[in-house]
């Protein structure tokens, strides 16, 4: 019989240890954000909380804002995104894929809500939440762009829409802006948001009839 691996075992252990450190650090930095505000709290309140050393906490998020960009990152990319975008992964039907990013949207806003809510409401004003909204911003449109480059590609693009306009109307109408304003300032449910959104992009966006969708 082969001898246990101490090296892997010793490996695993230092592992999983770095792990729980990294989920107190966000625990500490979520609890302190969404009560304080961003500006308002400081490394050595987090490393405190967090019961760990300050270098500690510069060693796993580097600085505040690395600490909110990862907060941010694992709720927006979370679960709910992972399963919407798998199944979006799995289309070939380019309209189908701007029909499926409805239900993007929807996983990543829904994600945010869960997660970050009481942080941005404490934060709304701040320098450093703006700024790093602005960085996802940028990103979610570059992921974008592919549905629109393989909508142009097989000519499904709606008559007279150029590449360029197609991925701002795609970018405006799933942004976290349109989905606060129908489902938390108008009291729609995420299942109407995303129905209403899904039929807005293929209307905008692709050469698909109505009555093909209604169907």
């Amino acid at each position: 019989m082969k001898a246990p691996d101490k090296r892997q075992y010793h490996s695993e252990t230092r592992s999983e240890a770095a792990e729980r450190t990294r989920a107190r650090i966000l625990d500490a930095g979520k609890f302190l954000f969404s009560r304080k505000g961003i500006d308002a709290t400081t490394i050595a309140q987090i490393a405190k909380r967090a019961g760990v050393s300050e270098p500690t906490v510069y060693a796993v998020v580097k600085s505040k804002a690395g600490l909110l960009h990862t907060l941010m990152h694992d709720a927006i990319f979370g679960p709910r995104f992972k399963d919407a975008h798998q199944k979006l992964e799995g289309l070939g039907d380019p309209v189908q894929r701007i029909a499926m990013s409805a239900h993007v949207a929807r996983a990543i806003y829904e994600g945010e809500s869960a997660e970050l809510s009481l942080l941005m409401k404490s934060s709304a004003f701040s320098p450093e939440l703006r700024k790093t909204n602005q960085s996802f911003e940028a990103l979610r449109r570059e992921m974008q762009r592919e549905r629109i480059d393989a909508l142009f590609a097989a000519k499904r693009a709606r008559k007279g829409l150029t590449k360029e306009a197609a991925a701002t109307l795609l970018w405006m109408l799933t942004s976290r802006e349109v989905y606060h304003k129908l489902v938390h300032e108008s009291g729609w449910s995420p299942d109407a948001f995303q129905a209403w959104l899904e039929q807005t992009l293929l209307e905008a966006l692709t050469d698909e009839p109505a009555s093909d969708r209604d169907a």
